[in-house]
């Protein structure tokens, strides 16, 4: 009788297979993994803290120590109705954003278009645009802070040769806005406001090198195939900018907006900010700063989510299917 010898099966052990879309969430997790522990390590026991002090008062011990009392809300009503200073100043800082914000996006949007056409010296002009975000970072911002030029050139250092309206350093001011546009019937409201956008065209170009980038970056994403068909059926430059260009760049001008927001209430030199440091230098201005500064926080949210909330209402995204 033969007896057939059984032979065990070979298990077939399934690899286990990353899609790449995994792999890439991935990648990015790894990407942003010193972020993130810095954040959890440095960053939140002093977020904790702040919010902390921000409702208490602090008394110091003997031997360098301290102690909190909890004082609930007075330090945000202190602040909001017992300091002279900080709702005054936080309103004129968003009535200076509300006007800073057109001007930066429209300068950037407009520059970048302009690079974006295929010239000599293409990238040597984009570079030159960019520089000043360069300059005014680490000790050249330090030294801009000191403003030495401009104080000289305001105490009659430099003669500029205008001095109509009581400043020298103006490079134009109403009157001559006015006379230029007196036949257009353009309101007051807006010659002031072009006054402004002239006069501080320097501040304007320092802060829009990374909106411009991001403009350059979203219109080279555009296919050049849609061009070329508005270009067949006789479409103009300026139909093919706002039936083409500018709804495709509608979210790049979104994002551009929200960054002009945080990146204006983040700088050194705004005067919200200034006035904050200045009250932590106070004696017992630490608890007080705290509950500045959240307010400030909070602002700046509800700013954000205003700007995003009105502009998704009119951008337009491109199906990809």
């Amino acid at each position: 009788m033969n007896k057939t010898a059984s032979i065990p099966a070979v298990a077939v052990k399934k690899k286990r297979t990353q899609s790449l879309d995994s792999r890439k969430a991935m990648a990015g997790w790894w990407f942003v993994l010193p972020f993130v522990l810095g954040f959890v390590l440095l960053y939140a026991p002093m977020i904790v803290d702040s919010i902390r002090f921000s409702f208490n008062e602090i008394s110091t011990t003997v031997g360098g120590g301290y102690t909190l009392d909890f004082v609930g809300w007075k330090n945000y009503s202190d602040a909001l109705f017992s300091d002279a200073n900080y709702v005054r100043i936080l309103i004129a800082s968003i009535r200076q954003l509300v006007l800073d914000i057109p001007a930066i996006v429209i300068f950037s949007l407009f520059m970048a278009v302009v690079l974006n056409q295929k010239m000599l010296g293409r990238a040597v002009f984009r570079a030159i645009f960019f520089i000043p975000v360069i300059l005014t970072t680490g000790i050249i911002d330090s030294i801009d802070q000191g403003n030495t030029m401009m104080s000289y050139m305001g105490s009659g250092g430099i003669d500029t040769g205008n001095q109509i309206g009581g400043s020298s350093t103006q490079i134009i001011n109403t009157l001559d806005i006015t006379k230029f546009l007196g036949s257009m019937q353009v309101g007051t409201e807006l010659v002031s406001y072009v006054v402004m956008v002239v006069n501080n065209i320097f501040d304007i170009v320092n802060r829009s090198g990374v909106q411009m980038l991001i403009f350059l970056a979203g219109l080279q994403s555009i296919s050049p195939s849609i061009y070329e068909s508005c270009t067949m059926e006789g479409a103009s430059a300026w139909e093919t900018f706002w039936k083409i260009t500018f709804p495709m760049i509608s979210p790049m001008i979104m994002v551009n907006a929200i960054y002009t927001v945080i990146d204006s209430f983040t700088s050194k030199s705004n005067a919200v900010m200034t006035y904050i440091d200045r009250i932590y230098e106070e004696p017992k201005g630490n608890v007080l700063s705290s509950a500045m500064s959240w307010l400030y926080f909070l602002v700046v949210i509800l700013i954000i989510a205003l700007v995003a909330g009105i502009m998704s209402m009119y951008v337009f995204y491109q199906k990809k299917d």
